[in-house]
């Protein structure tokens, strides 16, 4: 009887339920297959086969970080550390450097923040194009590009001149009349 219950709780990727484990386990052993991807160990479960390797690419310069927990209870160093990234305050936003120490700090309070990689979809920014710049929620950055103002304004003339010469459309007295029959007989 005490198999079939053992059998009738265990998945196909996980061990037994019933399992003690003593001492320190040997992970060396364990973790023998490990895929070196940009300096960093990758173990895939190989009795799953839904579980894929990432996408080796190039890094992001700068991570937009969003503060999305409380730091009431937390020890002193990581409210120090939010302090010194600029997230101390409620929902505040802060566009971090892609460097080790920064990094390392990251790694430290990753439970209370969202690491977002900043993309840029139109190219990267330059000195002129600053004002003219945004960050967007998902962590990409758009550049607007600035429009020439004479051909903009010179289509908007040419389409109120031909708005107004239209036999068409509808006068101040039609609208009104329409809108008050709409309004006496709505159905």
């Amino acid at each position: 009887m005490f198999k079939t219950v053992l059998t009738a709780f265990t998945g196909t990727c996980r061990q037994p339920a019933l399992v003690r484990n003593y001492g320190k386990h040997n992970k060396k052993f364990l973790y023998k297959d490990g895929v070196k991807i940009n300096n960093i160990y990758f173990y895939p479960n190989s009795e799953c086969s839904s579980h894929k390797l990432p996408e080796a690419g190039e890094p992001s310069k700068l991570f937009r970080v969003r503060r999305i927990k409380p730091v009431k209870g937390c020890p002193h160093w990581e409210k120090r550390i939010l302090r010194d990234l600029g997230l101390y305050e409620v929902n505040a936003v802060a566009v971090v450097k892609n460097i080790p120490e920064n990094n390392a700090r990251l790694w430290k309070v990753k439970h209370l923040v969202e690491v977002l990689p900043i993309t840029f979809p139109h190219g990267e920014p330059t000195a002129a194009d600053i004002d003219y710049t945004f960050l967007k929620e998902d962590g990409s950055c758009v550049v607007v590009k600035e429009l020439d103002t004479r051909t903009v304004r010179d289509k908007r003339l040419e389409a109120a001149v031909q708005f107004t010469q239209t036999e068409e459309r509808m006068d101040g007295e039609t609208l009104r009349k329409d809108s008050r029959l709409k309004w006496l007989n709505p159905w």
